[in-house]
């Protein structure tokens, strides 16, 4: 999930944004083809795990949305572990511009949501929507420029959607929690608790961290809190080196091994099950309502005004410096490409609503603000000048 400055690397993002693409087209047909109640009928099919009284009984759709994705956090956890240790984020200097252009980045659209929702007590429920950035579209569009782009502001843009991305889990964990079971939470504080002594003897093996992390996840699940939380707390759990050995920890390992399984596999399925949106029903009131126009203006004005708007402000400070190599107009097209929301904004559009007319209006605005934003953003960076001479990176 992470890019490379080899051609491999990048054609990787791009293969994988590309399969990403194509399962949410591909749901899009189906949701509007004869197949649409064969389709619904699917996700909606309960499959049980385990046998009473330990049994596990969900729709298919849950299944995905509260066990497949936790892989995916949990390579989200791992990536914002290794930046902070070892990559774009280790260094202060470094980490203020992607921080601070995260933290622009999820205010702006936020705001700009409750604006238009403001009268709407319901639709307020989803002002997060528009304040994550897909990590994989985003990336993968930049990396269809190859050369045209400086490998630092491919850093800057994976190091802001990185930050976004625990931003969320944050919102997440403290906003859009059910009702809680204090029973469940003490004990997957225990298996916690577990994993730090793990983690601190120096284990290096990866099967007991997730077979922890897995005790941990069905605690949380049952916990109210939403269960994908368990995979980012397993993955800070993880080992990136042994102190004592001078060697790597689980972590890079794991991260190799699931990534081109989170990219290729685990999202696609997730864009399949979620991004189904029947067109037959929706009108030009449903296209204008409240809800998809909040989302789809968050996305595409409030991610590039909160992140360029935050970034600028930074580097005309002196706080910051521009990305060595990149010039003003290609960071305001990174900050447009910011806007492509869809795998976390329609993850925490589930969350916000369950009556199925609005996460339908949740579906449209996502899918409308992100396709914008990444045309927009790509149109931006591909029509930019080259580097700017040397000396005049910083905003004056």
């Amino acid at each position: 999930m992470k890019p490379e400055s080899s051609a491999a690397g990048i054609s990787r993002e791009v293969a994988s944004s590309l399969v990403l693409l194509a399962a949410a087209v591909l749901a899009l047909i189906f949701a509007n083809s004869p197949l649409r109640e064969s389709y619904e009928r699917f996700f909606a099919t309960h499959v049980q795990l385990g046998l009473p009284p330990f049994a596990l009984s969900k729709e298919i759709l849950h299944w995905i949305n509260d066990a497949l994705m936790v892989i995916f956090f949990l390579v989200v956890g791992l990536e914002i572990k290794r930046e902070a240790l070892r990559g774009a984020l280790s260094k202060p200097a470094a980490a203020i511009l992607p921080i601070v252009g995260a933290l622009g980045g999820m205010a702006a659209p936020a705001l700009i949501y409750t604006a238009i929702n403001w009268n709407n007590a319901e639709a307020l429920r989803g002002w997060a929507i528009p304040a994550a950035t897909d990590i994989a579209f985003a990336v993968g569009v930049m990396a269809l420029l190859g050369n045209r782009v400086p490998p630092t502001l491919k850093v800057f843009l994976l190091a802001l959607a990185i930050i976004d991305d625990l931003g969320a889990i944050l919102i997440i964990a403290f906003f859009y929690t059910s009702e809680l079971s204090f029973l469940a939470l003490s004990l997957a504080a225990l298996g916690i608790a577990v994993l730090a002594l793990l983690n601190y003897f120096n284990v290096m093996r990866t099967a007991p961290y997730l077979v922890v992390g897995a005790f941990v996840w069905l605690c949380v699940l049952k916990s109210g809190v939403h269960a994908t939380i368990a995979g980012v707390i397993t993955a800070l759990m993880i080992p990136l080196s042994s102190p004592t050995k001078g060697v790597d920890g689980p972590l890079k390992h794991l991260e190799h091994a699931l990534s081109p399984w989170v990219s290729f596999l685990i999202m696609p399925i997730f864009a399949f099950a979620n991004a189904g949106l029947y067109l037959g029903e929706l009108s030009t009131n449903d296209m204008l309502s409240q809800i998809p126009l909040g989302i789809a203006f968050g996305l595409f004005l409030g991610k590039t005004l909160g992140i360029y708007g935050a970034v600028r402000t930074i580097i005309s400070s002196g706080l910051g410096e521009m990305p060595h190599g990149a010039s003003q107009r290609q960071l305001f097209g990174t900050a447009i490409l910011g806007g492509i929301g869809f795998t976390m904004s329609l993850f925490i559009g589930l969350l916000a609503f369950q009556d199925p007319k609005l996460t339908a209006e949740v579906r449209l605005g996502v899918m409308a603000g992100s396709l914008l934003s990444a045309v927009v953003g790509y149109l931006v960076l591909v029509t930019s000048k080259g580097a700017p001479p040397v000396g005049s990176e910083k905003l004056q």
